[in-house]
């Protein structure tokens, strides 16, 4: 009986967060979202469970936002891997972390690849352990020619490096002649930071009920709309998606007019 209720309950849910989707697909959709995913440390602990537990966990939410994201026509979505701060860890928790890319597009590539979704990384791959960055490499191949959502993981990134190699790239562009001073605007700018050729996010969403960038993305979240919510990353669902994508709809973007 409980059995039946709890299916119940699961087609119920699964019927309004569809409805839902189809609701949101009335109205413009975001073209980026980018995630801060927060919160797997502790989730771990408050199930008394070490830190490691939260990734692997957090990681099945990567894999269930990736396919709604895809789903509900969201052209790129930036997850927050691991930042250039995260090397700071205990080395037991970061030689896990290093292992997941391995272990997630193992499993998950071929979806991926079946659901035309394109695998990109922006951050400092020569810090990354061999088999990490062979991971991600191989992904980054295999999705090549796919034209679907751009799946792009933000993996030893760090914006204040990433804006600071972008002027030492000018800088040296107008030593060479290559461009002028006074032709550098934002729009150039932007073509010497790690997401060339993307959009700025449309929305952020940062969970675990933490407000705060943490070096991440400062140049291009100028006019992006946040949305912080305090549910741990591991606890993250569909309709979490949704209600900040509903949020989002419901404001009004100026960009600095009126």
């Amino acid at each position: 009986m409980l059995n039946k209720i709890k299916r119940w309950k699961n087609q119920s849910s699964s019927s309004e967060l569809r409805e839902r989707m189809l609701k949101i697909q009335e109205h413009p959709i975001p073209s980026h979202i980018a995630i801060i995913m927060d919160g797997n440390g502790r989730w771990a602990s408050k199930r008394a469970l070490p830190r490691i537990a939260g990734h692997h966990e957090g990681m099945k939410v990567v894999r269930k936002i990736t396919k709604l994201a895809n789903e509900v026509g969201v052209k790129t979505l930036t997850l927050y891997a691991f930042s250039t701060e995260n090397w700071k860890r205990p080395k037991l928790e970061v030689d896990y972390i290093m292992k997941l890319p391995e272990e997630f597009l193992g499993s998950f590539l071929p979806e991926l690849v079946e659901e035309n979704v394109k695998v990109q990384m922006m951050g400092d791959k020569n810090m990354l352990p061999p088999h990490t960055k062979a991971a991600i490499e191989k992904a980054i191949n295999d999705t090549k020619q796919n034209t679907g959502l751009l799946l792009n993981f933000a993996l030893n990134y760090g914006s204040r490096t990433e804006i600071i190699e972008g002027i030492k790239e000018v800088l040296n562009d107008c030593k060479s002649g290559i461009i002028n001073e006074n032709e550098l605007n934002e729009e150039t700018f932007s073509s010497y930071l790690m997401t060339k050729g993307l959009s700025d996010p449309d929305l952020l969403i940062r969970t675990s009920g933490e407000i705060r960038l943490s070096n991440f993305m400062l140049w291009q979240l100028a006019y992006t709309e946040f949305w912080f919510t305090d549910v741990l990353w591991p606890d993250f669902e569909g309709d979490h998606l949704i209600e900040a994508i509903e949020v989002f709809q419901n404001r009004q973007r100026r960009f600095g007019g009126v």
